[in-house]
């Protein structure tokens, strides 16, 4: 895909379905898989009969239900009584499978790894949740709100120093990330304007793990940086940052990067069209994903354009067969795969697209996917996978193929494999075995790591 020959006008313009493009099960299944986490056959087949930007709006406006969010809330609740981050990383992959706003969801773990916080140095555990409650309360709206709570949260002034940044010593770590990685990129800013800019943090220290203004090691001196002088505070640091140009600019590629494709970079003349109504809307998010995961640009180009991340494989295998399973060991599973929940690598995040990918890592892959099938926590619709198959009149493997093809796929499964996935039915008498064979064949193709 050449994004330079794409036409920006064209590219922005909502999908409308045609012969060539139709509004089918590979379709539906493709936005539901970028747009979340994958969904199961009578999600989809639903979803089918009503149009695109109908789908695309539920998705966008989807919430979760107070019920459900008792639920969690009490489960997060055991987990922080245990001090326990595996136990967080848990409920977070059974909110990844269960939650009815799963675009949410998504954009929660886009933000986890653009506003990168590990646990490996903030180990209070209660700290890494109100960070990821505050990403998921901001994730599809204000993205102004999202960095000015970013600033002030407690894990993130541990994890860059910032707790200790004061007016004799400044620390200019925070100053540095929020212009390189959270809002402006390389080349948008001068070291002098990371000095400046650190001075307005000064002061901004935790007290019994709550963010607290020192009035007594803040600077109020003048700052100069980005073009602005004044006696600034950290909040109007953070309004001039995201005062600049590039800021939308740089928001929009990283979201074409991680809901269309992970590469080629998008040109700037596709990027423009989305920071200018990003900068209209006042940073408001929800307008942008709109538009992209509407666009004919999604649906007609994007397709197999990225690489499923390890929760997109073992969460989007069970979401896309109504299935369960011991979260611990799928947060575990992802962490050895490189995508550990609450432990992104760097300040950087995870960077994704082809460093999912390895011989190792597909391997793993593999084990996962194996280690899931065997497990006897797994359920499917509550069931045995034999028993929901048999309910979807599967009992073949080339009827398996052709049910999970659309479902799990974003490329045609070649015929050397539908050849090998056939041939596990003549390999004894149990076909629960071989239907079980046949789905973890199919789930180590190198097309099932497309997404």
């Amino acid at each position: 895909m050449n994004l330079e020959m794409i036409d920006p006008s064209w590219a922005w313009q909502p999908f409308e379905p045609n012969d060539e493009n139709p509004w089918d099960l590979s379709a539906v299944a493709h936005l539901y898989r970028r747009a979340g986490f994958g969904a199961s056959r009578d999600v989809l087949d639903r979803a089918t009969e009503r149009s695109p930007s109908e789908v695309v709006e539920e998705l966008v406006h989807a919430t979760e239900p107070t019920a459900y969010r008792k639920q969690l809330d009490a489960l997060i609740r055991a987990g922080l009584a245990s001090g326990s981050v595996s136990q967080l990383a848990a409920q977070w992959v059974y909110r990844m499978l269960s939650t009815p706003a799963p675009l949410l969801e998504k954009t929660t773990l886009f933000w986890h790894g653009h506003f990168a916080t590990s646990a490996e140095k903030v180990e209070e555990a209660d700290l890494m949740q109100r960070q990821n409650d505050l990403l998921r309360q901001h994730a599809l709206g204000d993205f102004n709100a999202l960095v000015q709570g970013i600033s002030r949260d407690a894990a993130m002034l541990i994890y860059l120093d910032s707790a200790t940044n004061r007016k004799a010593h400044p620390n200019e770590n925070y100053a540095r990330e929020i212009m390189e990685l959270f809002c402006l990129g390389e080349g948008n800013y001068t070291e002098t304007d990371i000095r400046e800019l650190a001075r307005c943090f000064t002061g901004w220290e935790i007290k019994r793990n709550k963010f607290r203004f020192n009035r007594y090691q803040h600077d109020f001196g003048e700052k100069s940086f980005l073009d602005q002088s004044g006696e600034f505070s950290g909040e109007q640091g953070v309004e001039i940052v995201l005062a600049q140009d590039a800021a939308p600019r740089f928001i929009v590629s990283k979201l074409i990067r991680y809901f269309v494709a992970d590469e080629p970079a998008p040109s700037d003349a596709l990027i423009e069209p989305l920071a200018s109504e990003l900068r209209e809307n006042e940073l408001q998010l929800a307008p942008t994903l709109k538009r992209i995961l509407s666009s004919n640009l999604f649906f007609t180009h994007a397709r197999a354009r990225k690489i499923k991340s390890p929760v997109d494989v073992a969460v989007g295998l069970l979401r896309a067969l109504d299935g369960s399973t011991n979260n611990y060991e799928i947060a575990d599973g992802c962490r050895k795969l490189g995508l550990g929940l609450y432990y992104p690598p760097s300040v950087k995040g995870w960077d994704g697209g082809r460093t999912w990918i390895n011989s190792s890592t597909l391997l793993g892959r593999a084990n996962l996917i194996r280690q899931v099938l065997d497990s006897d926590k797994t359920r499917f619709a509550r069931t045995t996978l034999d028993e929901y198959l048999e309910s979807h009149d599967i009992k073949t493997t080339e009827q398996l193929v052709d049910w999970v093809e659309p479902l799990l796929f974003a490329v045609p499964i070649s015929p050397a494999a539908k050849q090998q996935v056939a041939s596990l039915d003549s390999i004894g008498a149990n076909r629960n075995r071989s239907l079980k064979d046949a789905l973890h064949v199919l789930c180590s193709l190198p097309e099932f790591q497309l997404a």
